[in-house]
């Protein structure tokens, strides 16, 4: 008898599965009774009842641009596009609403000094291009500073001049002109380090303590008045 009972329940596992969640049960129910309705008089009232329900089970969509056409969008979407009602608006279609965009090729690209990036290898190949030789003194040095300051983040360490020209050069195969580069220096800065133990030194330090403060201590006074005392025989009183 218990399992009649456990029989005869009515999971979701068992339910169909909801197109738009959103909506909930209910609607979906509300939409294949429509579907299945056998004149379009009735399919249309009827569907006009749900694009109301829908747009009050879900007020945020009243902040959308034309909400109305989203709601019954949705209506075509809950149907499987099987509803045949008249719609305000032009119907999506089952090949437009699940449109797969072709997938994106990505770049195979061989770097050769990868701290240094494929863009300073574009950066050289438009260098070689550049017909005034002004400008293309002032390219390539342009280019030669920012290897070294790509060299150091990545490396986090001091690279020497002659590295960077020596790549510079195997990247141009030698079609560049090296000689006039000028490079500038670069310096790696060490991280700071913020600690708790900093703040409380520098803190006792204001207030006169161990760190060398002008408040004298209580110890120091304590010493005093026990050393006036000794010269005075000990006692708390003077002696006649």
């Amino acid at each position: 008898m218990i399992n009649n009972i456990i029989d005869d329940f009515d999971y979701n596992t068992s339910r169909e599965k909801l197109i738009l969640a959103e909506y909930g049960r209910n609607v979906q129910n509300m939409v294949e009774y429509i579907v299945a309705l056998p004149t379009k008089e009735e399919r249309n009232r009827y569907a006009q009842v749900v694009i109301d329900m829908m747009g009050f089970l879900n007020p945020h969509l009243r902040d959308v641009p034309d909400f109305k056409h989203k709601l019954w969008d949705h209506l075509q979407i809950i149907s499987q596009f099987k509803i045949d009602v008249d719609s305000p608006y032009a119907s999506p279609t089952n090949e437009e609403m699940n449109f797969k965009p072709e997938a994106l090729s990505y770049p195979q690209k061989r770097i050769k000094f990868k701290h240094y990036g494929h863009t300073v290898e574009l950066m050289i190949k438009k260098a070689k291009e550049i017909p005034e030789p002004d400008k293309k003194q002032h390219m390539v040095n342009s280019i030669a500073n920012f290897m070294k300051m790509a060299y150091t983040l990545w490396n986090k360490d001091h690279v020497a001049d002659e590295q960077i020209i020596s790549d510079l050069r195997d990247l141009s195969n030698g079609e560049l002109d090296l000689t006039n580069v000028v490079l500038n220096k670069v310096e790696i800065k060490p991280p700071t380090i913020h600690t708790n133990t900093g703040s409380r030194t520098q803190k006792t330090g204001g207030r006169g303590g161990s760190s060398g403060g002008s408040r004298p201590s209580n110890n120091n006074n304590n010493k005093g008045r026990q050393k006036s005392y000794s010269n005075n025989g000990g006692g708390g009183r003077r002696s006649n």
